[in-house]
């Protein structure tokens, strides 16, 4: 049984926007003509002020919202022309989510929760997987406890083992460190750059610290609903000030 995510060669984005916007109801144009790729294999950090559209960046990649105009494809495929069912199984089936607020659900045990995605699927479950992603997120001898019997680290550590029991094509976080104290976070942010590193995941982040936002590849800075710069291999002092210049300018 192989412990690996790394994708297969080849050229196709793990998520693609093309040309992307999203407009509500009350004409505010949350996302104007967004164009990106992710590659696979890789960890993409999404900044910006409150309200640059950084939250519905990630909400359209994923499937969770629709875009006014344009296209979003992940793996390849266009989520745009898939129906409500067929856009429900991908996202089940090739997407790994991880929010602040952990969403585990407080009656199961922890081997329940990682293990849930998969039952609600109706997959069977590879057990020599799941001892992997338990022993790399280092919560052996925590399985049979509940969520509340966790520190929060761990909790955000037993989600991010549920987002990825599905082998999933990409995981999308959504401040995953927002509920968490320094130490806590720093151990997330070490363990989701890992996982891209040594098993091939792609991630795509979500967050307001630009310390986060450097643990990541690549990362774009948003304002206004448009991706105004993308930074290589950023430095959370460089991020920081490029917030800092937008808030002010």
């Amino acid at each position: 049984m192989s412990t690996t995510l790394a994708p297969a060669a080849t050229d196709t984005a793990a998520v693609a926007l093309r040309h992307v916007t999203k407009t509500h109801a009350n004409s505010v144009r949350a996302l104007d003509d967004v164009s990106l790729e992710v590659p696979p294999g890789t960890f993409l950090a999404v900044m910006g002020p409150s309200g640059s559209g950084k939250s519905t960046l990630l909400h359209c990649a994923a499937g969770l919202d629709t875009p006014t105009s344009g296209e979003v494809l992940l793996a390849g495929t266009e989520i745009g022309r898939l129906d409500e069912t067929r856009r429900t199984e991908l996202r089940r089936d090739r997407i790994g989510f991880v929010f602040q607020a952990y969403n585990l659900l407080p009656a199961l045990t922890v081997a329940d929760n990682i293990t849930l995605p998969l039952r609600l699927a109706g997959r069977s479950l590879d057990a020599d997987w799941v001892q992997h992603l338990v022993e790399r997120v280092g919560l052996t001898g925590r399985l049979g406890h509940r969520p509340a019997e966790l520190s929060g680290g761990q909790q955000q550590r037993a989600a991010i083992a549920r987002a990825l029991v599905a082998r999933p094509a990409v995981v999308f976080a959504d401040e995953p460190t927002g509920a968490l104290d320094l130490h806590s976070a720093a151990e997330v942010l070490d363990l989701l750059r890992e996982l891209v590193d040594e098993l091939g995941q792609t991630v795509v982040m979500v967050t307001h610290d630009p310390a986060a936002a450097a643990r990541a590849h690549r990362a774009v800075v948003m304002a206004d609903g448009r991706v105004v710069d993308t930074l290589e291999r950023p430095a959370a002092a460089d991020l920081a000030a490029r917030l800092v210049a937008l808030r002010e300018g």
